[in-house]
């Protein structure tokens, strides 16, 4: 039977494991953490789709997160927010006065002989001064927050464009790949020919020009979609480098007016023409306010004196200004008409500006959809046409190998004209829009 000394003396020479292990809580809190902080993180980044799949997701972008129209969304509040003061009485002036005391020891309590005048006056605006002041701030309010809308316009018209233009640029290069695909089939058919003797080598050459060309011009079109999306989510307030979606068709841009003249006539409705002519107004309501001027406003105040411990007197004061200063007033009733004189011809001149950029429009969409129209519905089949007959003619060998390029050439070129066409369409119909008002 082993004694406890001998027990003792085996758990002692036991051998023991070089690192204990520790229960595995340690590092629990972090994980939960990062977990915590992982969930969070997951709704925010599910709710932010990527813009760029539709025109719409484009508008809303706009609408929700560009910065130029946040920073005119808190001006128009700003300018709301001075209405009321506008109108609003002059803060009172209080006043305290003290009399009898002795120069040499001013800091002395007062003693019975000394004097404290109280003294509280107010002053009133009288001829409806408030009321003009209060009106030409509204007016103020109304301009800026027409100016938001111009704003608005103007970026979802640029938006549209540059919209367009990413979508053109894919266009484009489906087009161009297209084209080179063919003239791969072209350049073998070449080399078919030219192995049965029947056609120079001269012809797969050519072909192979041909594919190094639109490869150059592919390039171009590639550096274009690159512009057209900085360009995008710069109007979107995004990073340049951002990523945008594929577009998932075409964009649809409905101009609503049926003539030149119907678009032009809601010129005088625009934003842009509303806003200075509420600018206008405003000048015009400072002149009336600078000729109130002419006339005085009053002070009213009440006052009590108090003589030691109690009050001796107590009084009542009336003031009124004296418009002595003629010469300042008329400079600033004259300044008042010509700031009016100002604003009217502002509003002039930017009705005439809405004009011509809607003119300009219309002539740029009108022109755009008759060359679709044209090519789509004429060249096209024309060319489709003549692309199937040099083709057939080529390989009973009627027709040159030039000739079959040509018909290619003159076929894709069209589809690409047809393009670029719709391309201008889409413009144009974008800065329409921005003149009609269709900003949905």
């Amino acid at each position: 039977m082993a004694s406890l000394f001998d027990r003792l003396q085996a758990r002692r020479l036991r051998p023991r494991p070089l690192f204990r292990r520790r229960p595995p809580l340690w590092h629990l809190p972090a994980c939960v953490l990062a977990g915590a902080l992982w969930m969070l993180a997951l709704p925010v980044t599910a709710t932010e789709p990527v813009p760029g799949h539709s025109l719409e997701s484009i508008r809303a972008w706009v609408l929700e997160h560009n910065p130029e129209l946040r920073a005119l969304d808190f001006e128009a509040q700003a300018a709301e927010a001075r209405i009321l003061p506008a109108g609003a009485l002059p803060d009172p002036m209080a006043s305290v006065g003290f009399r009898g005391l002795d120069p040499d020891k001013p800091w002395r309590s007062a003693g019975a002989d000394r004097e404290v005048d109280y003294a509280l006056r107010q002053r009133f605006p009288l001829w409806g001064k408030r009321g003009l002041a209060r009106t030409g701030a509204t007016q103020d309010a109304v301009a800026v927050g027409l100016d938001r809308i111009t704003t608005a316009r103007d970026l979802l018209s640029d938006a549209e464009a540059a919209y367009a233009r990413y979508w053109h640029a894919d266009q484009a290069v489906a087009v161009l790949d297209r084209r080179i695909a063919l003239l791969r089939q072209v350049e073998e058919m070449a080399g078919v020919r030219y192995a049965l003797g029947r056609a120079a080598q001269q012809d797969a050459i050519r072909a192979q020009v041909e594919q190094t060309s639109l490869q150059r011009e592919r390039i171009e079109r590639l550096a274009a979609k690159q512009e057209a999306a900085a360009t995008l989510n710069a109007v979107l307030g995004r990073r340049s480098d951002s990523p945008l979606a594929t577009p998932d068709e075409a964009p649809r841009l409905v101009v609503q007016s049926a003539s030149l003249a119907e678009a032009l006539d809601g010129a005088d409705a625009h934003p842009a023409v509303r806003s200075q002519q509420a600018r206008a107004e405003a000048a015009r309501t400072n002149v009336v306010l600078e000729r109130r001027n002419r006339f005085p406003d009053i002070t009213v105040g009440v006052g009590a004196m108090q003589l030691g411990n109690g009050i001796e007197s107590t009084e009542l004061m009336l003031e009124i200004e004296i418009p002595f200063q003629q010469r300042a007033r008329r400079e600033r009733e004259r300044e008042s008409r010509l700031l009016e004189d100002a604003a009217l011809a502002r509003m002039d001149a930017t009705l005439r500006a809405v004009e011509e950029r809607g003119a300009s429009a219309w002539a740029r969409w009108t022109s755009a959809r008759e060359r679709r129209q044209l090519i789509e519905n004429t060249l096209l089949p024309q060319a489709d046409a003549t692309w199937q007959s040099a083709l057939a003619s080529y390989q009973v060998g009627e027709v040159d190998f030039g000739t079959l390029l040509e018909a290619l050439n003159q076929w894709q070129g069209a589809d690409l004209a047809r393009v670029d066409a719709l391309r201008d369409e889409l413009l144009g119909a974008a800065a329409v829009r921005a003149i009609e008002g269709d900003i949905r």
